[in-house]
């Protein structure tokens, strides 16, 4: 058994250990904003470079793809390294990644050139989320905890509206390449952290190193499978895999503890969070799609067009933490169901008719998406014990990112596959499948027996 670190003697206590907590939390929300809005931005940008590199949109998806399951990957990984290393050097590793992977892709002149420089700025971005859920958790009271973690989630809501928005003018106005120079400013913040985040020591990593090489083999050889139909890779993916379930219940620190897998609650949450970010990547994979080529929009109208239904979510996470402490997380839960069904289907409906209709649905549906993990996040943080928190939170988040890759990736397959009907036609068959992925999330919500709360 391990022994109780001092960040987890000081959890234990309720005592506060960073002097400038509202800096701090600033500090963090800012970074969020760049990051998520790294993972948004390049939407918009993907019909200039499929035409500009001649990719399909299934190669065209791995731009988006790539990035999000490797994201998903070092999450969990920054997450698992910072029981042994202080937070201060892997936020710095990360963001000194993601810069240098900025200037990479800032003079990238090919697809090859311009996927792996996305691949490592996924890398480095993963450590600003992942490291700033742990570092809220370990360090601020539970009394402001709550409210340091709905900034978090409120300036990942306006750097997912953000995205497009700023991705949409760069691209029109300066080409896709500039895009790299926004995530780039991230190079400033560094300092600041160094100087504010607390000192902490560094003890002897048992990091599980072949664990987390199995869960990036099978979840991209899952992946890759659906989009190329490669059956070496589906099977190197079923493989990874299966060797990966059986390891994590013979090593003493695996990357994953099975612990989690064994918490119904916790993993009946994880598809309702898996679902969600499902809707959330590819919607906004879609959106520029539609609007583009069926409407003729510009990648900044575009940009413009998907920017309310973010600032919606932004106003409304205030309203939304009340309503969350007054009634608890189940009935916002069930509640943002209807919302994600409700849009869902509405833009299957109308999403191709109209191009206002895109704007005022996805307001409806970035509401009903902000409701559902804010909730879920607040009730796997309330329901695990406090040794798996940090795990289950890191797992929750690759659980996320991967639904998001997924997403992405079968869209591409999808529309691959109805090349020959009409694009309208085409768009609307992919949320008709996102409703019914709504409906069993919705499902599982209803079966969920909360626990008692404390």
């Amino acid at each position: 058994m391990q022994t109780q670190t001092a960040p987890q003697a000081a959890l234990a206590a309720d005592t506060p250990l960073i002097r400038r907590e509202g800096l701090l939390v600033a500090l963090l929300s800012i970074t969020v904003i760049l990051v998520v809005m790294n993972t948004t931005m390049f939407n918009v940008a993907l019909p200039q470079v499929a035409k500009e590199f001649a990719l399909s949109s299934t190669a065209a998806s791995w731009i988006v793809t790539g990035y999000s399951i490797t994201f998903a990957i070092f999450s969990i990984t920054y997450s698992r390294l910072s029981d042994y290393l202080p937070i201060k050097t892997l936020l710095t590793i990360g963001l000194t990644c993601l810069t240098v992977a900025s200037a990479l892709g800032f003079v990238s002149h090919n697809f090859i050139m311009l996927l792996c420089a996305r691949l490592l700025q996924a890398v480095g971005a993963a450590s600003a989320p992942g490291l700033g859920i742990v570092l809220l958790t370990r360090y601020v009271p539970a009394a402001r905890r709550g409210k340091s973690i709905s900034a978090i989630i409120s300036s990942a809501s306006l750097g997912f509206g953000l995205g497009p928005v700023i991705g949409g003018a760069a691209t029109q106005y300066l080409g896709w390449n500039y895009l790299f120079a926004v995530t780039g400013f991230v190079l400033v913040m560094i300092p600041f952290f160094n100087r504010i985040l607390p000192f902490e020591k560094t003890s002897k990593v048992q990091f599980d190193l072949i664990g987390a090489v199995l869960v990036g083999i099978g979840t991209t050889g899952l992946l890759l499978f659906m989009t190329t139909y490669s059956f070496p890779a589906l099977l190197a993916g079923a493989v990874s895999l299966i060797v990966l379930w059986a390891r994590i219940h013979r090593v003493p620190n695996p990357f994953i503890q099975p612990a989690l897998f064994r918490h119904k609650r916790y993993m009946t949450l994880s598809v309702s969070g898996f679902v969600s970010y499902v809707a959330q990547f590819t919607t906004l994979f879609v959106m520029p799609l539609m609007l583009i080529r069926l409407f003729g929009k510009s990648s900044s109208e575009t940009g413009l067009m998907i920017f309310p239904g973010a600032i919606l979510s932004v106003l409304a996470s205030g309203g939304i933490g009340r309503i969350i402490n007054r009634f608890g997380n189940l009935p916002m839960i069930r509640w943002a169901h209807v919302l994600l069904i409700g849009s869902t289907v509405l833009f299957a409906l109308f999403g191709g008719s109209y191009a206002f209709a895109t704007l005022v649905i996805f307001m409806l549906m970035s509401l009903g998406i902000t409701s559902l993990t804010s909730s879920v996040s607040n009730e796997i943080s309330r329901i695990l014990p406090k040794e798996l928190v940090g795990a289950g939170m890191g797992l929750s988040q690759l659980t996320q990112f991967f639904g998001g890759a997924f997403g992405v990736a079968m869209t591409g397959t999808a529309l691959v596959w109805q090349k020959n009907l009409p694009l309208a036609s085409a768009y609307s068959n992919i949320f008709w499948a996102m409703a019914g992925m709504a409906c069993i999330s919705a499902i599982c919500s209803l079966l969920y027996k909360p626990a008692p709360r404390s």
